[in-house]
């Protein structure tokens, strides 16, 4: 056990605390039943703040404070593009997605797809969806979040990965999104105060008892972990198993600006279910704007919560400023330094007090994101299997129900799958891999579907089918082609064939579910532009510093 009576008040204080406000905030005025949109779309009533805290909490979880830290270690700042790139995707879904979805009224993205196609369109993506937030997105944050307590508190793996999912369980099944959504802005502050404090001791501890002195010596020892364009041969990382690997793979130069980084990233943020669900939630399109805005500022700041460290870590091994800490990054069998221990490891090193908060942040990011997956994953499943195929007159009550149990039979699939993950040395890397095969696809029948007017369903279902054969077949064909390049060649293909389906079925004609775009539909506030413009220019001056 290594945490100190101090840490385990503090620790356990956070847990009480989220608990009990879930709770709380799930509470129904008297005589009042719980809805679909109640639980679902947390009655359409969050503001702003609400929206952008709970972006970002569902968003950081275990794969950026493990995961990417576990990259900063291996691959550095480059990971960074994630992040950054993340704040700019952020207010291309805001003006020109957001307004269309929220114009439809929509509860689910299959739900939009229905609504510009057909039902195969949305049933297949719906599967698609269930698949991948079951046994990638819950999976892989189960796996890490139970690492992290198997390094610092020696819980074995099994037990943290069923405690963990409890935990999420206790407070957000009852609840919904309502519960989900306003823990979140409890977590978020957590998250922030607790990763900026990891980071702080981290560079402490680099520079001999300077913060400032320690993020300078990062870039003395490792100048080559500050490179935001990497070149193909310029860096080996290790591949988890002894061996390494071109790091050109996973972050290949300057096409990660101009190719299939922008395809992950709009599937992500623009048409991912327990995403845009916050935003949906909103009160009003500008206040979802908004929080796409705050939630903007608050990725360019993650590089720092959850990229540094890993930097800072390897820097600590590299030199040996520390026995213990680099026992501590082995793998307890192989022996082998593990990226994805780097973070873990980092919370040993924090003073008393500062260690249990530092250990609810992390908690509050793995919880959020897996009470968020959860909740999306009901969601999908309720309006848009269980309601069109098993129980189309289900009462409001009984699809609420249903959601309830749905959740909980994600939580102990995803429970029962998470150990096979850990022969990985970068569980965040896998699941941006494997997430990669099905978002060619996505962007695919969402751009075309809202900017295309002759778009057709039949366009729409071979793209849906199509996505993950022609991934699968690109990585069987050109093994050392990156996989954000294999994304870029299979949007292009899929867009190919979507183009001249809909002119060949279509005749040159709108389809009949076509949507209308017009300028209107586009206008934002002024606090909103001002945002976006301070955004920009931030993420360019970043770039520029560190190309």
């Amino acid at each position: 056990m290594l945490l100190e009576p101090l840490d385990l008040i503090v620790f356990i204080g956070y847990c009480c605390l989220i608990v009990g406000m879930g709770l709380f905030v799930s509470r129904e005025k008297k005589g009042h039943v719980k809805n679909s949109q109640d639980y679902f779309l947390a009655s359409k009533a969050l503001p702003w703040w609400a929206v952008g805290a709970s972006l970002i909490a569902s968003n950081i979880s275990a794969e950026q404070f493990i995961g990417m830290s576990g990259s900063g270690f291996a691959l550095g700042l480059a990971i960074s593009t994630y992040e950054w790139m993340a704040a700019i995707t952020l207010l291309v879904v805001a003006i020109f997605f957001l307004p269309v979805y929220i114009k439809k009224g929509i509860y689910t993205m299959p739900g939009f797809l229905l609504d510009r196609y057909d039902t195969r369109v949305r049933t297949t993506m719906a599967i698609f969806w269930l698949l991948l937030y079951v046994f990638v997105n819950l999976t892989s944050v189960l796996y890490l979040g139970a690492l992290s307590l198997n390094t610092i508190l020696n819980v074995p793996l099994g037990y943290g990965i069923a405690g963990l999912a409890v935990f999420a369980m206790i407070y957000s099944i009852y609840g919904g999104l309502k519960a989900v959504a306003w823990t979140d802005v409890v977590q978020v502050f957590f998250l922030v105060l607790g990763g900026l404090a990891t980071t702080y001791i981290a560079l402490q501890m680099v520079g001999e008892g300077s913060a400032w002195e320690g993020l300078g010596l990062l870039r003395q020892e490792v100048p080559g972990h500050f490179s935001m364009i990497l070149d193909r041969g310029e860096m080996m990382i290790p591949d988890g198993k002894g061996g390494t690997y071109d790091a050109y793979q996973d972050l290949p130069g300057i096409s990660v600006l101009v190719g299939g980084m922008w395809i992950t990233n709009l599937s992500y943020w623009g048409f991912n279910q327990y995403i845009t669900q916050r935003a949906l939630a909103a009160k009003s399109l500008d206040e979802a704007q908004k929080g796409m805005i705050f939630a903007g500022f608050l990725k360019l700041l993650m590089p720092l919560i959850v990229v540094i460290p890993g930097i800072a870590a390897l820097v600590i091994v590299k030199n040996g400023i520390d026995t213990g800490f680099i026992q501590s990054m082995q793998d307890p069998v192989s022996g082998i330094i593990k990226s994805d221990r780097a973070y873990p490891t980092l919370l040993q090193l924090l003073p008393v007090g500062l260690k249990g908060l530092a250990f609810a942040a992390l908690t509050a990011a793995i919880v959020s994101s897996l009470a968020s997956m959860a909740n999306s994953t009901s969601t999908i499943f309720t309006m848009d299997i269980y309601k069109k195929y098993i129980g189309p007159n289900a009462s409001e009550t009984k699809q609420v129900a249903v959601g309830r149990i749905t959740a909980v039979v994600a939580f102990v699939i995803a429970a029962i799958v998470a150990p096979a993950l850990g022969q990985l040395d970068q569980a965040f890397q896998f699941i941006q891999e494997y997430t990669g095969f099905i978002s060619p696809g996505v962007f695919a029948i969402f751009f075309f579907g809202v900017f295309w007017k002759k778009t057709t369903s039949n366009a729409a279902l071979t793209g849906a089918a199509v996505s993950i054969p022609l991934s699968v077949l690109l990585k069987w064909l050109a093994p050392n082609l990156p996989f954000l390049d294999r994304m870029g060649v299979v949007f292009l293909v899929i867009a190919a064939l979507m183009v001249l389906i809909s002119l060949v079925e279509g005749k040159g004609k709108d389809h009949p579910n076509s949507i209308e775009i017009n300028s209107e539909l586009f206008k934002t506030s002024a606090a909103f532009k001002i945002g976006a413009f301070i955004i920009t220019g931030i993420t360019a001056a970043l770039y520029i510093i560190f190309w």
